[in-house]
This record gives structure tokens, sequence and C-alpha cells, in this order.
């Protein structure tokens, strides 16, 4: 494996939060410059431009193979991610793990119940409903990168608190999802899916040393298994994106001696492994092609502005980020602390954990899929949802940036005096 601090290394810097996030950027600023130009019908011409192969499955329009297909690698990715704190991580001690667990359940609830709250308060129809779950997310890249700029003397507890809170957000998206925007099931080709899954499984656990050494056989082998499985999950009728996560489940985090895990001295397996080869491709190509074509929306000038802002549906999305994420997490969090065995790390304060509820309200990626699987690709309430989704990730962005900026020029202090952050009680 590649050392990734060597400088120059291209695959080094595409692994870093701050890379993910700044492309992701760069993409969605992008899309809207041309989406809103004099080439906003050739960017819409080639986003809904059919390519296929002539397999059922395999004919989708542009931007339906980038949230369908290529975020499938980048829920891969969440797979081995979630599957690695399971195991090895802050999720593997209960105790330790709860109140970010809770603050992520805090986090979903409170914005889903906002954005209904103004859906029925302004008598909106029956499908604008449909759109409960989208600020529900939390965009792993963007909130982690957010914090990675404006946080370089943040004590380490801030990013594994926010992680963990990311990664279970992104647990829940994907059970909603599964279950609520999958309409009808096919059990033959679930069946399928099943057992190229547990073929998947069989194959990283007899032979994960000899795919770790050998670098060409994960896209050799499991490759063309999981694209496969990514097949056999769409024709069931579930959502393809759920078959990253599932593959990422199936991968070993530890090496093994013959019969049990080394746990007093642990050595990684082949999904940090996987994930340290894959990251580069979802950070650098994954994503910002997926951003690029989800977030060009024609705005309109000021009258489309008006449009997406009198729409419940716009409103119901920012004030979802804005406003449920913050007191969701910090509500549920406080609570816990309060009234039961959870306690925060007492190496961040409260007013930390506030700035990390607004960068949690960025919702970038996930929150765009959920608009296109709530409303589909081009109707009016999934661009108002769009531009929703763009103010709202924005707003939490600029307010948790600012506020955790001023808390890293108290930490920069601290440090300054010789006194380490992570073991400093505020």
């Amino acid at each position: 494996m590649n050392n990734p601090s060597r400088a120059g290394n291209p695959g080094a810097f595409l692994r870093r939060d701050t890379t993910g996030g700044l492309l992701l950027l760069i993409a969605m600023v992008a899309a809207l410059v041309i989406a809103n130009s004099p080439l906003g019908d050739f960017y819409f011409g080639v986003r809904d431009a059919h390519v296929g192969i002539g397999v059922p499955g395999f004919d989708h329009t542009v931007g339906e193979w980038a949230a369908d297909g290529l975020l499938a690698i980048f829920f891969f990715l969440t797979g081995l991610e979630l599957k690695t704190e399971f195991v090895n991580g802050e999720l593997r001690n209960i105790r330790k793990a709860m109140l970010p667990v809770v603050a992520a359940v805090g986090g979903v609830i409170m914005p889903a119940l906002i954005y209904l709250g103004i859906n029925i308060a302004a008598g909106a129809e029956e499908t604008a409903m449909h759109g409960w779950a989208i600020p529900t997310a939390t965009d792993i890249a963007f909130a982690v990168s957010v914090l990675a700029v404006v946080g370089s003397a943040l004590p380490t507890a801030m990013r594994t608190f926010l992680l963990t809170l990311a990664v279970v957000d992104d647990l829940i998206a994907i059970i909603i999802i599964a279950f609520v925007y999958t309409e009808s099931v096919r059990g033959l080709f679930l069946g399928c899916a099943a057992v190229l899954l547990i073929i998947f499984w069989v194959l990283t656990h007899k032979y994960a040393n000899w795919f770790m050494a050998k670098h060409w056989a994960a896209w050799v082998i499991l490759l063309p298994l999981g694209v496969a499985t990514w097949w056999c999950v769409y024709e069931a009728g579930v959502h393809a994106t759920i078959a990253g996560v599932l593959l990422g489940f199936m991968v070993p985090v530890m090496k093994t001696t013959p019969r049990v895990i080394r746990h007093e001295d642990p050595e990684m397996g082949l999904a940090p492994a996987l994930e340290h080869r894959f990251r580069p491709l979802s950070n650098g190509l994954v994503i910002p092609i997926f951003a690029f074509f989800s977030a060009g929306v024609a705005v309109g000038g000021i009258d489309g502005i008006k449009s997406a802002a009198a729409d419940p549906v716009a409103l119901g999305i920012v004030a979802g980020l804005l406003i449920g994420k913050p007191v969701g997490i910090f509500g549920a969090a406080w609570l816990m602390d309060r009234f039961s065995p959870a306690e925060k790390d007492k190496d961040y304060t409260w007013f930390d954990l506030f700035g990390m509820s607004f960068v949690a309200g960025i919702g970038f990626t996930v929150s765009l899929l959920v608009a296109e699987l709530s409303f589909g690709i081009g109707s009016p309430h999934n661009d108002h949802a769009k531009v929703g989704i763009l103010f709202g990730s924005m707003l939490a962005a600029i307010i948790g940036g600012s506020l955790l900026l001023a808390r890293n020029a108290k930490y920069k202090k601290v440090r300054a005096h010789g006194v380490d952050p992570d073991v400093y009680d505020n």
C-alpha cells in the first residue's frame, strides 16, 4: 500500500477531506453557473441524454447514471466506514458512541418534523410531503471538509464526534432510502443479489490477504462481482446505491488469526485497504460528477428565486437544515448528557458542539439524491428542493464554519501556552 503521506502523491491529495470538499464545491458552483448561462440547454441536454448497452438496468440518462451508478461507489465507501466504526471504531463502545448516535437521531427527526410542519401549515399538496427526508441528511465529505479547513487546532474529539454523527446519519438515510423510496421488490433478483453478496463475503474473508497483496485483483474480480450485485439490486426494485452499502459491509475490517481476531494487537484488514484505494476515485471523480449533474438547476434569476422561496418545499428544507439540525443534534446531546450515563467528551465545550451542529446542517450529497427520489429529475418541486438544499447547506457551512473558526483561534492560544486541547478540560 502506498504511503498516503508521501509528498507529491496524487492519491494522497485526493484522499484528503479538504480535497473532496473543495472538488465538490467546484462542481456545484460550475453546475449552477453553466445551468444558468447560455450553455444551459447544452448542460440539460447532456444530463438527460440516454446512455446504455441495450440491457435492462443498463439504460439510463447521464444524470441517472451519476445518481444510481457512480454514487454506489460512494456508498460502498460509506459501508466500509460504517463497518469499521462498528468493528474497531467509535460505534464499538456503546457507552462512548451513545451521545453522537442519539444526537444523529435527533438531527434526523427534528428537520423532518419542521419540514412537515411548514408544508402542512402552508397547505401544500400531498406530493410535497414526499420530501420530508431531504433535510435529514448530513454530507460527510462536505461537513468534515469544513471542519478541516477552519479547525486546524480544534480537539481531535470534535472530529470524532462529527464523523460518528455523520456516519450514523448516513446509516439512517440508507435505511430511509431502502424502505421509504422502494415501491416494490422482485424476489428473484433480490435472491440473486443475496447469493452474490455471500460469494463476495466468502472471497473477501477467505482471500483477504491475497486481495491486499494483489492490487489488481480487486478490480478484476471484486469489481465485476460488485457490478453484478448492483444490477440485481436495481432489478429487484431497491435503490441501487444500497448495493454499495451492503457490499461494504461484507468486507472484513481486521486481519485475523485462523480462528480469532487479535483484539490485543489489532491489525487492519481488507476494508481499510479498499477504502484507501477507492477513496481517490470517490473524492476525485464520483462525488464531483454526481454534484455536477445533480446541483444544476435553472434558477431563473430573481423571479426563479422568488418562486423557490414561495414553495414550502424549499422553505421546509432550509428551515430543516438551519434550525432542525442544530436543535435536534444539540438538544438530543444535551438531554443524553443530562439524563443518561452518556457524557459529552470533556475535550470540547457545549459551544463547540453547537458549532458542529450547524456544520451537520450541510446536507448536500445525500439530500440531492433524496430530492430526486422524492420528486423526480426535472420536476418543479425537485428544482425548488435543489435551491433549498444549496441555500440551506451554504448558510449552515457559513454559520457553523464561523463559530468553529472563532473557537479554533481560542484553541490556538491554548496550544501556544503549551496545553494540549485533547487532554484539556475547558
